[in-house]
């Protein structure tokens, strides 16, 4: 007979076995229960508990996941892992009597939507509207218990109102040193104006012209527009922050190219936070990993800025080592540094070393050409260790400031302007890329630091630098001071009190984190609320016109041009668009109507996922960003949360560095401005592993249909020639991708929850075995077993009393469950079902009521579908969503007997069944008069007896 007779002969003898097709009309039944009865709507503190006392008694849990991004690819299954585990969490929390939400909303703005458009004309937002609403159909197909009252997409322009709103609220604010916080602009300006801050350069206010006044104060605005170095790629056509660019120097979308050029762009003071993002990062609980990884990023470092006169004025350097000065020997600039040509001169000095200049007639010659050079490199290239150090100098002298010595100042790439002031001491003799400069260039290399490694302190005899810090300083002294002998900390601290007394440097922290880039020359993104007069003057716009809505264009693109040409420069769709950038406007500041240009960049793709925890609370609020005490009560500070946040957030680890360090940004600033009570966004982090599957390639290296490959002898062929294999990530493009539509479709959404859950600790990456999903299958078939007839559909517990082992199997399963549960070990959880689910079919015979409710509730979180039609099939009339779990009885949790292993000489002689809670002195003596013990002691004498009640004896022979 036929698999396919065989199946549909099983179906007349049990048509009501658990199949996928039943599976499929559970769920979707469901769905629309839950979808109808607002089941997992989540009350908030106003309107919904007001006045509820058991509502307001409850505690809260905040659980989120990492916005999606709505492709156009839809789903593979290893995209729902974590929304599946934040799901099983959250509904334990709420059968724990918790008050829960969770909700999903998508990031839609950004790239892959607007090179799609541009490709086919579609508009992006009918393209995004389309993927959205594809994702919400296969997300609601698994089931997830989403408050959807509260779902958004960052292109809403509800929603995105108030990410310009909140981009206003930096824009207007500077931050206070002195008070470690930030604060409206407008208290600094009344400074200015009281003469309680000094104007810089010495004038009054009110003798500045308003581009005078702009300037100032673009120099404190934590949101401010500059003409700085940035990551320009022009095979996108658009400008990149420090995180969008790999370690290789190229764009972490389209793998293009990434040159250094200097425009005008949007930045956010950041660095401002540098210590903040620090410091509170000890008081949240993630990963240690995540942490190390954005302290690095931070990268803090104490050290000296330190003046060297040039000319009658100063380049000013940071060094971690002021200790060291003495050894400097020249100097080197970043070749962007804006002092290079101030300080270079139009003929070479005197005995100026040929190697110095590079082949060139003038000093302004091996600039520019040097300069060109540099520019084609990326930050990763020109630091490299490995390669050759090149530079140039630039015709100039500065003085070492402890010394007196006239020493040479260089261009070199290796030095950027991203780090400290973009200007280094160079001291060869302690450091490995100075010294192979100072080499390559034949510059002096003075010994400062006494080697310990028996090389001598004769430089011209070293093949490498030696800078180490446990070493004695030597060569180090004028007349005025002396470091000779000194320890290094010591060092460092006697010539920095040194340098402040004579006022040529001070000690200093520097961080590595620089500002973020915050424009981008795209289309599809958030219009930034700034027109500029006819001075070129920036202007808020007030908050009657937000949301500033994108305009309707003919041509999305950028202009893109040579990935290779790095002499080109942005421009924006929005720019072509005249009818919509050139506008008259009244600001409501008191000078009526006036003409202005609006700001053709729009905000980066994270300026949407800076804040969207806080859209989830109050999604329809038209009048506030957030109503404090709707915050206050998700989010505040709270015991053990001392910064507040949400209580769980689940993603990648991916976003250790972009999004999560923008999103603490704003957060602290939102704080110190007062329209929040959290100081972090995110209280607990978990990162969530990958499920990969096999990739298979053909001779060619191309990916073939892994659906299409078989096995022989334990090779791979696909139509018949051999193919290689190794494990990788799933998507499209490998051709290895499985969509949950096509698991659900099989087995079932419960199925694919459970097999997901199973397969391994949940911060684990895993591979997919789709043959291996049918064990989840099995699990609830064997559940629906054990409570209904497969002939007839009727239930088939029983009201009587379970016999001890069947109460001990459940109550250790209970006990068990809320713990893997709580800790998010839902694979453990899952076993631990499953044992004693196997336990029921092993007994036989009719299961008690009480244990199958119980063994339902424990399934609910994990396959609710199921435990819902279940739960109802036993006569409750209501949800199982917001029922109790199920809570253990500690006298059924502990074993009557525990084994206990008896050692001689590290043998196991016996092994005794005893009570779990017998003494050591009472084991010793049972141990002791085993017959077997006895036996294999022989009549020799006992030097020792080491007792660990209640599993371990161990008995050393005299």
């Amino acid at each position: 007979m036929s698999e396919t007779n065989n199946a549909a002969a099983s179906e007349v003898a049990a048509p009501h076995r658990y199949t996928a097709a039943m599976a499929e009309q559970i769920e979707a039944r469901w769905q629309d229960f839950w979808d109808a009865d607002g089941t997992y709507e989540a009350p908030n503190p106003k309107g919904d508990l007001a006045g509820d006392p058991s509502l307001v008694a409850k505690p809260k849990k905040f659980i989120m996941d990492m916005f999606p991004y709505p492709s156009g690819a839809g789903l593979h299954v290893g995209h729902p892992l974590g929304y599946i585990a934040t799901d099983v969490f959250a509904r334990y929390q709420r059968m724990t009597g918790h008050n829960v939400l969770h909700t999903l909303g998508f990031d839609a703005f950004g790239l892959p939507a607007e090179q799609y458009a541009v490709q086919t004309g579609t508009h992006p937002r009918v393209s995004t509207e389309a993927n959205i609403e594809n994702m919400k159909i296969q997300l609601r197909r698994l089931g997830l218990g989403h408050d959807r009252r509260r779902s958004f997409a960052t292109i809403d322009p509800d929603y995105y109102k108030w990410t310009q709103w909140i981009f206003l609220q930096i824009f207007n604010a500077w931050y206070d040193d002195e008070a470690g916080k930030a604060r409206p602009i407008a208290d600094l300006v009344a400074q200015f104006q009281t003469g309680e801050r000094a104007v810089p350069g010495g004038r009054s206010w009110s003798g500045l012209t308003d581009v005078e006044r702009a300037d100032i104060l673009s120099e404190y605005r934590l949101a401010y527009a500059s003409d700085a170095p940035v990551n320009w790629c022009p095979g996108l056509g658009t400008v990149l922050a420090n995180e969008e660019v790999t370690a290789d120097g190229r764009s972490e979308r389209g793998n293009f190219p990434v040159f250094k050029a200097k425009l005008r762009q949007w930045n956010m003071r950041i660095t401002a936070y540098a210590d903040r993002l620090l410091d509170d990062l000890d008081a949240l609980d993630w990963p240690e990993a995540i942490k190390l990884q954005q302290r690095n990023w931070i990268g803090r470092s104490e050290g000296a800025r330190v003046d060297f006169p040039v000319d009658g004025e100063a380049i000013t350097v940071f060094t971690t080592r002021p200790d060291t000065l003495f050894g400097a020997s020249y100097m080197v600039l970043a070749p962007e540094h804006p002092l290079v040509e101030k300080f270079t001169p139009a003929t070479w000095p005197e005995g100026t070393h040929d190697v110095w200049t590079g082949g060139h007639a003038t000093p302004a010659e091996a600039v520019a050409a040097y300069r060109a050079q540099a520019a084609s490199k990326s930050d990763v290239e020109r630091q490299a260790e490995a390669k050759d150090k090149t530079g140039v100098f630039i015709g100039a002298y500065a003085t070492n400031p402890v010394n007196g010595e006239q020493i040479p100042v260089f261009i070199a790439d290796y030095v950027l302007m991203g780090y400290g002031t973009g200007a280094i001491m160079a001291v060869p003799a302690g450091d490995q890329r100075d010294f192979e400069f100072a080499r390559a260039f034949e510059l002096p290399i003075h010994c400062i630091v006494e080697p310990t490694d028996g090389r001598g302190t004769d430089t011209s005899t070293w093949e490498n630098a030696f800078g180490a810090y446990d070493a004695k300083i030597i060569n180090s002294a004028n007349d005025d001071i002396s470091l000779d002998g000194m320890a290094v900390a010591d060092a460092k601290a006697r010539v920095t009190e040194w340098m402040e007394r004579k006022g040529i440097g001070h000690g200093t922290v520097n961080f590595r984190l620089r500002d973020w880039l915050f424009s981008r020359q795209r289309y599809w993104g958030e219009p930034f609320p700034i027109v500029y007069d006819e001075d070129g003057i920036a202007h808020p716009l007030p908050e009657s016109m937000l949301p500033l809505e994108l305009p309707e264009v003919e041509d999305y693109s950028p202009r893109t041009f040579d990935p290779d040409d790095a002499n080109t420069s942005p421009e924006t769709p929005l720019s072509r668009n005249e009818d919509w950038v050139d506008v008259t406007l009244d600001l409501g500041d008191g000078r009526g109507p006036r003409k202005y240009r609006r700001e053709t960049n729009t905000m980066p793709n994270w300026a949407g996922s800076c804040w969207y925890e806080l859209r989830y609370l109050d999604p329809h609020n038209s009048e506030k960003l957030v109503d404090p005490e709707i915050e206050q009560y998700w989010m505040g500070p709270r015991e053990g949360q001392p910064h507040g946040g949400v209580d769980l957030y689940v993603g990648g680890a991916e976003h250790a560095v972009l999004h999560l360090l923008y999103a603490r940004f704003w957060s602290k600033v939102l704080f110190d401005l007062g329209h929040v009570s959290s100081v972090e966004p995110f209280h607990k982090l978990f990162n969530q592993g990958m499920i990969q599957a096999y990739v298979y390639r053909d001779s060619r290296g191309i990916a073939v249909p892994a659906a299409e490959v078989e096995e022989r002898d334990g090779a791979y062929f696909h139509e018949g020639e051999k193919v290689s294999r190794l494990l990788g990530k799933m998507g499209k493009s490998l051709k290895n991708a499985v969509t949950p539509d096509e698991i659900c479709a099989e087995y079932g959404a419960d199925t694919l929850r459970l097999y997901e859950m199973a397969m391994g600790p949940l911060d684990v990456s895993r591979p997919w075995d789709t043959r291996a999903v049918v064990g989840q299958f099995r699990l609830l078939q064997r559940l629906w077993r054990n409570v209904v007839d497969e002939a007839t559909g009727a239930v088939t517990v029983v009201d009587t009393e379970p016999d001890e082992q069947t109460l001990r199997a459940l109550h250790k399963a209970i006990d068990g469950v809320r713990q893997d549960l709580e800790g998010m070990r839902f694979n453990t959880a899952i076993a631990k079902v499953t044992e004693l689910n196997n336990h029921l079919t092993k007994v036989g015979g009719p299961v008690s009521r009480t244990v199958a409710e119980s063994l339902v509730l424990l399934v609910a979180p994990l396959a609710p579908h199921i435990a819902e039609e279940l739960w109802r099939k036993l006569g409750h009339p209501d949800s199982v969503v917001h029922r109790d779990f199920p809570v253990a009885d500690p006298a059924y949790v502990v074993d009557e007997t525990v084994t206990c292993v008896v050692q001689i000489k590290g043998k196991v002689k016996a092994r005794l069944e005893v009570s779990p809670s017998i003494s050591d002195e009472e084991l010793e003596k049972v141990a002791l008069s085993d017959e077997k013990v006895v036996a294999a002691l022989d009549g020799a004498g006992i030097r020792k007896v080491i007792v660990r009640a209640p599993k371990l004896v161990n008995i050393v022979p005299a």
